[in-house]
């Protein structure tokens, strides 16, 4: 017996039409390459998005086609979200950090045939287009007539808006149907395309914007730091609309001086980003003894955010700091601390230190671990091994690649992981990261964040390099904070309190920045790279800090 429900479909056009008609009035601010600030409201919001639909079916773009955009946190992308999907396109957010080669591939291999891009990115895009065949139409985002002879096709944004109906009804189909696509960041290989669905996307943004995740609600004023080329900025252009969420988008401007500015002048409560920005943010406010008079919490994700820094946050600026965990392929919400009961007679720093792992699974996210030969492990806190997912918003395959995706129904994630009893999730490396020396698996990632937690380190990365012995041993960089009396065996005398003896770096080498790659993750390939091409490297060098 079914049950005898009305079955209507999850559509995004159906959060922007909730939106308009129950947050209407609700502003977004919008910051301008000049630094100036937009300011209007979800329904004006709601209109421009009906004239962009109307714009991209004059450009014969139809139900399936990708129209990708190269583009900032800004309001102009976030119309495009909406309008792109809502008419039954398929949205290509495309990331400009990616090196020229890679973006061209990715805008071939996804077929698009419209690109929508921000002007500070002309010269990029001139430069990837006659790589790029298949793309029919460019579109500048911005105020003013854009042209440039190498790009054919080239329109304005806003011209076209002027000329554009804003009157459109927003079409129904199955919502199985494909609504964006983001590729991941290639560190290994060429990019893999992500294809998200209306389905799943409406279901990731409902869970996301609960309690037990990121607990936005019409009371919020919201930040999203991470960008709108990456992951679907985490849903947050989803979840803010889904609950009135006042919305501030930063722009290209992502320093700490500037975050700070648009925190304070628009009183935001809640944002969201990857380590290094909190890391600036948080360098800022001390260097100028600031502090946040509405901020209250931040969400984190990306990467490991080390327990010192979650700390600082809290008992120096009383920001709560909400790690989360995903990938490109889980849409990406798959964990979060929020949801880790509190605990009895806890410290502050085993506080700290749990807050700092990435929390339970969310509503419809389900893990498991898999030993080196496949079976099951189990979820008692010690046991390592990779971490499995599947639920409602983790890929199941990728776009337009013949090699199966899936194991038994599961997404191998390539994380070393442990799982509590209660079913908190604490990744302990990459499959590629671990180091495995002397038949032993030390972690680069709890080896990193013992490191951070000296006060005389910005930043430290680890990796594995060859041992005859052993077979691999740790290499340390660090990045110190300026003028920090730090040197190797100070640093060495300070992990011997923190870590097992055998863990400790065979070699250290203070440098002035990591590489960062396009989502802000460390390249340890590069690393390792640097590593190779330079044996002066020995063994627990004292390479001081300058």
């Amino acid at each position: 017996m079914q049950g005898l429900m009305m079955d209507r479909p999850l559509l995004i056009s159906a959060i922007l039409q909730h939106a308009e008609r129950m947050y209407g009035k609700v502003e977004i601010v919008s910051r301008n390459a000049d630094g100036s600030l937009m300011r209007y409201t979800y329904a004006a919001m709601a209109r421009r998005a009906r004239q962009l639909a109307n714009l991209l079916h004059e450009m014969g773009v139809s139900h399936g086609a990708r129209v990708a955009t190269l583009a900032w946190n800004d309001h102009r992308h976030l119309e495009a979200y909406y309008a792109v999907s809502g008419l039954g396109a398929v949205l290509h957010t495309c990331n400009p950090r990616l090196h020229a080669q890679q973006l061209a591939f990715v805008l071939n291999h996804s077929g698009a045939s419209v690109l929508f891009f921000d002007p500070a990115f002309q010269a990029l895009v001139a430069a990837i287009a006659p790589q790029c065949p298949k793309l029919r139409h460019f579109v500048a985002m911005s105020d003013t007539s854009t042209t440039s002879a190498s790009l054919p096709n080239v329109s304005n944004y806003e011209q076209g808006l002027e000329s554009a109906s804003d009157v459109f009804n927003w079409p129904e189909f199955d919502e199985r149907s494909a609504s964006s696509l983001c590729y991941t960041s290639g560190t290994t290989g060429n990019p893999k395309g992500v294809l998200y669905s209306h389905r799943s996307t409406v279901l990731h943004a409902l869970v996301l914007g609960s309690s037990q995740a990121v607990g936005f609600s019409d009371q919020d004023t919201v930040l999203p730091v991470v960008p709108m080329f990456h992951v679907n900025a985490w849903g947050i252009p989803y979840v803010c609309l889904l609950n009135g969420c006042r919305l501030i988008l930063p722009g290209a401007r992502l320093d700490g001086a500037s975050l700070y500015e648009l925190i304070e002048g628009e009183a935001v409560t809640c944002s969201a980003g990857v380590p290094t920005i909190w890391l600036s943010l948080a360098q800022h406010m001390q260097k100028h003894g600031l502090r946040t008079s509405t901020m209250r919490r931040s969400v984190v994700g990306g990467a490991a955010m080390p327990a010192a820094l979650i700390q600082t946050f809290a008992e120096q600026f009383d920001i709560e700091v909400r790690q989360a965990w995903g990938m490109t392929e889980t849409s990406p919400l798959g964990t979060i601390s929020a949801a880790a009961s509190t605990m009895p007679d806890e410290t502050p720093a085993e506080r700290y230190a749990r807050n700092a792992r990435q929390g339970r699974p969310v509503f419809g996210v389900e893990l498991a671990l898999s030993g080196p030969d496949g079976a099951r492990l189990p979820h008692d806190g010690k046991a390592r091994g990779e971490l499995l997912v599947r639920g409602p918003w983790i890929a199941s395959a990728y776009f337009n690649h013949d090699a199966p995706m899936l194991v038994d129904g599961w997404f191998a994630t390539g994380d070393i992981a442990t799982i509590d009893s209660d079913g908190s999730l604490h990744i302990v490396d990459r499959v590629k990261d671990v180091i495995k020396s002397g038949g032993e698996w030390i972690s680069s990632v709890e080896l990193e964040n013992a490191a951070m937690a000296h006060p005389g380190v910005m930043l430290a990365a680890v990796i594995g390099v060859p041992d005859p012995k052993w077979d691999e041993r740790p290499c340390m960089f660090v990045v110190p904070y300026p003028e920090a009396p730090i040197d190797t065996s100070s640093l060495l005398d300070f992990l011997s309190t923190r870590v097992p003896k055998w863990w400790l770096p065979e070699a250290i080498e203070f440098i002035a920045e990591l590489p960062m790659g396009a989502t802000g993750k460390v390249q340890k390939q590069t690393l390792r790279a640097t590593y190779a091409n330079n044996r002066a490297l020995e063994p627990k060098a004292a390479s001081k800090a300058t």
